[in-house]
């Protein structure tokens, strides 16, 4: 009787309660209740379509031999072909723009952005034309170059410190990973990008895509779980908060 009372409490709070008190709850029957219950966003927030919904979102497979950074001859030859991004990225990758800082990145994370704008499977006018003449070996050297060059200058994150609550643990309830747990500091997953020390409006406007949808080359539409249950306000927090890595003025 014990084990029977506490298997319909546990139903109860996990199938009832815990998806209840949820502000975009709504009542969708058993299997869409199971669904959340269960961490499973299929189409939870209002007004936005299911992330499986539409093409293809990235061709690119990462795998960790694209994590290697190449030899001499890469770097070099990396360094002539970059003299095409310092307009926007800076001499040495770090930009004086709202463009994103690639000294120091991940070589997979340069890999594969330039995969994806070479498809058109993320939107750029100006990347997509550059990457269209790049070749796989121009596109890995680059790679090599920029994760050759020393990151910016910024502290990696840690728990030493004060973190906004979604950078330190996320929200659960919500289905939000916490910051920390992929991009940098504590752990790096594969393919997520450093990001401190990122152009605040540069970070704002990213993660603003990935709610809406218009970005969508997020291998198995990782980021876009994250961000579309994101209030603006929190868009904003984190991306002060890492914008102010830089150690240098350049958040708000």
């Amino acid at each position: 009787m014990a084990l029977a009372a506490i298997t319909v409490g546990s139903v109860l709070v996990g199938f009832v309660w815990l998806p209840s008190v949820q502000a975009d709850f709504s009542a969708q029957g058993l299997w869409a209740s199971i669904c959340r219950a269960a961490g499973v966003p299929a189409s939870w927030a209002a007004g936005s379509e299911p992330a499986q919904a539409g093409p293809q979102s990235t061709d690119v497979v990462l795998e960790r031999t694209m994590a290697r950074t190449g030899a001499a001859d890469a770097v070099g030859r990396g360094a002539t072909l970059a003299l095409n991004c310092t307009m926007c990225h800076g001499a040495q990758g770090q930009s004086i723009s709202n463009a994103p800082n690639l000294a120091g990145q991940y070589p997979e994370v340069v890999i594969k952005q330039l995969h994806d704008y070479k498809s058109a499977k993320r939107a750029s006018s100006v990347m997509t034309a550059l990457a269209q003449g790049l070749s796989e070996r121009d596109i890995d050297d680059l790679a090599s170059y920029y994760a050759y060059l020393p990151k910016a200058r910024s502290a990696a994150t840690t728990y030493d410190e004060a973190l906004p609550a979604l950078v330190r643990v996320g929200a659960p309830m919500r289905n939000i990973a916490p910051c920390i747990s992929c991009h940098g500091g504590v752990d790096q997953k594969l393919g997520a990008p450093w990001i401190e020390g990122m152009p605040h409006e540069y970070l704002v406007a990213q993660l603003t895509a990935f709610r809406s949808g218009s970005r969508h080359n997020d291998s198995q539409a990782q980021m876009r779980t994250m961000a579309r249950a994101m209030t603006s306000r929190e868009i904003d927090e984190v991306s002060t908060f890492y914008a102010r890595k830089a150690g240098s003025g350049e958040g708000r």
